[in-house]
């Protein structure tokens, strides 16, 4: 249906949800509405990211009524989605193919919005970055498991996925120490190791794997047969999917087309067999996948969530645009997306919990 007129003096934002989803989305959204509520604004919730900017019906109206118990609720009201740039590619409507970049500053004057809560990663950020310049006001929020965002010490969806791939781990040593097996376990993270390290390091893993170090299988097989040795029968590997090893490259379940990006996965499997052929050891593989994803955003997450929100709202209100929220504990603060965007928040190699894990005897393979 058709978003009524604006009502005059009323100030009127978009918000939307773009990139892969991630536990805490409608918890910012949720914020954004009733910040706006107490501000007499008005929030227009775009559809499946910038596609909500396409037709006008792909918009509505959301008020604190619609927002009521999806706090808790993973994944997001709005709907997203991870396609490529939609800069580089035309898109069929309802007028003939347009370019996409042209149609959403059109449709944004149409439904005459003073400005978007754009919700995402890199990529999502980057092309917010774009419109920004293009004479769209805009703030961004980082969302992301993968927790690579640069200028955010955290993204919410960060501590949801960590905490779920811990519990597995935790459920994995009881299975490998009944059999006396190798389990490794992959987990999502991108090119980043985040998620690998912290949930390794929390889960009391053997070994762990991560991008930033890229790894020696005979190193991996040195350190579970010292374990063996030592009469530890079982053993815990956490892999990144983009760990790769020393000269090689990352395993990719499909390569980039078109505009759809690369899709990592299989390092566990690769792993797995060349552990069980180096040291005998009968050794199995998880992928968690998706499973990191979903379910029900931790109370870290939705806290963050909600406060990125609230301060993302307060900085359209302010005419602070062209700007990400940004967790610079104990602060919300703002940061200018032109520092953000092009760039990864990868784990450093001084980092406090890569010595912590070392001091724990763990094997990062190098």
């Amino acid at each position: 249906m058709p978003v009524p007129d604006k009502k005059p003096g009323v100030k009127r934002f978009g918000v939307l949800t773009g990139g892969g989803d991630a536990p805490g989305l409608n918890a910012v959204i949720r914020a954004v509405v009733k910040a706006a509520a107490t501000c007499n604004c008005e929030v227009l919730g775009l559809e499946d990211s910038f596609d909500g900017l396409i037709e006008p019906d792909r918009s509505r109206l959301l008020t604190p009524k619609d927002c009521i118990g999806i706090l808790r609720i993973g994944g997001t009201i709005l709907g997203t989605t991870n396609r490529g740039n939609p800069f580089a590619y035309p898109v069929d409507t309802s007028g003939g193919k347009r370019d996409y970049s042209s149609r959403v500053v059109e449709m944004y004057q149409q439904l005459k919005l003073d400005g978007l809560v754009v919700i995402g990663g890199d990529g999502t950020l980057g092309i917010a970055h774009q419109f920004f310049k293009m004479g769209i006001p805009i703030v961004g929020v980082p969302k992301t498991i993968d927790n690579d965002i640069v200028e955010t010490t955290n993204t919410f969806g960060f501590d949801t996925a960590v905490s779920f791939a811990t519990d597995a781990i935790d459920r994995l040593h009881t299975t490998a120490e009944a059999h006396h097996r190798v389990m490794v376990v992959e987990v999502m993270g991108r090119y980043a190791g985040w998620i690998a390290l912290y949930a390794g390091v929390g889960g009391g893993a053997d070994v762990i794997l991560i991008p930033e170090i890229p790894f020696s299988m005979e190193k991996v097989a040195e350190r579970l047969l010292e374990r063996e040795r030592r009469g530890a029968r079982f053993s815990i590997v956490v892999t990144a999917e983009g760990a790769k090893p020393i000269g090689g490259k990352v395993s990719l379940i499909r390569e980039a087309q078109g505009e759809f990006v690369e899709r990592l996965g299989g390092v566990a499997a690769l792993v797995a067999a060349d552990i069980e052929k180096r040291t005998g050891k009968e050794t199995r593989s998880v992928v968690l996948g998706h499973l990191q994803r979903g379910g029900a955003p931790t109370s870290f997450d939705r806290v963050l969530a909600t406060r990125f929100g609230a301060r993302a709202l307060e900085l359209l209100l302010a005419g602070e645009f062209g700007t990400m929220v940004a967790f610079h504990p104990p602060d919300i603060v703002a940061v200018p997306l032109e520092k953000v965007v092009g760039r990864t928040r990868n784990v450093p190699m001084d980092f406090d919990v890569v010595r912590t894990a070392r001091a724990m005897g763990i094997s990062l393979g190098d």
